[in-house]
């Protein structure tokens, strides 16, 4: 079943997005969380999985790749741990196999070259190539989750580009959706007037450009 809002979502850049959830009020931008390559994009819905540190003996990292459905953002809370993987090179082959989104970690990836070579969209802090076998377990898959300091349930709304993640609460999907087409389109008419011949100053004052993500009174 085709997902409307998905196709409404990869219409807009992750800016226009992150200034509709500041009108609503709500918390969706991924602090601190990269593309590994700038020409990355990504839309989709969020399948969840949380991470600890290694017990004794220690819990697998997962073997979950098999049950996520195409088009889905894996989503990955390690705690923004930076000392060990959550991903790597086989888990990049079989997600760009499969037709899975994208990953987004709080936390970091290996292998680098092979999702450059796939496309495969991957987003997270940083990458070091010292694997979290016997460091991390899974805890739990399909919860509430943080991915730089922002809540990420699953089925959530995600979206990523050249400047980042935000996670667009499914509650709120409709009002954040259409409150970013509404910037956007004050946008476009903004840069059309100013290619007119009319000064920035009177174009911005004309479609309202300073309160454009200036919160909603509730």
């Amino acid at each position: 079943m085709k997902d409307a809002n998905i196709d409404r979502a990869t219409r807009l850049d992750t800016a226009t997005l992150s200034d509709a959830l500041d009108k609503h009020g709500l918390v969706g931008q991924c602090h601190r969380i990269k593309p590994r390559s700038p020409q990355f994009r990504m839309t989709g819905r969020a399948w969840t999985l949380l991470y600890g540190p290694a017990g004794s003996p220690p819990g697998t990292v997962g073997d979950y790749i098999d049950d996520i459905e195409a088009g889905s953002v894996v989503v990955l809370d390690n705690g923004g741990r930076d000392d060990a993987t959550v991903w790597g090179d086989i888990l990049t082959e079989i997600a760009s196999h499969k037709g899975i989104a994208g990953t987004v970690i709080d936390g970091i990836n290996r292998d680098v070259s092979l999702c450059l070579e796939l496309n495969y969209p991957i987003y997270s802090r940083d990458s070091w190539m010292r694997t979290g076998k016997d460091r991390v377990q899974v805890e739990a898959t399909g919860v509430p989750v943080t991915i730089g300091n922002a809540r990420v349930c699953p089925g959530d709304l995600i979206r990523g580009d050249a400047d980042g993640v935000v996670v667009i609460p499914r509650a709120f999907e409709e009002q954040v959706l259409a409150s970013a087409e509404a910037i956007q389109s004050a946008e476009d008419a903004i840069r059309k007037a100013v290619r007119s011949g009319m000064s920035l100053r009177e174009a911005r004052a004309k479609h309202g450009y300073h309160q454009l993500q200036t919160r909603e009174a509730a």
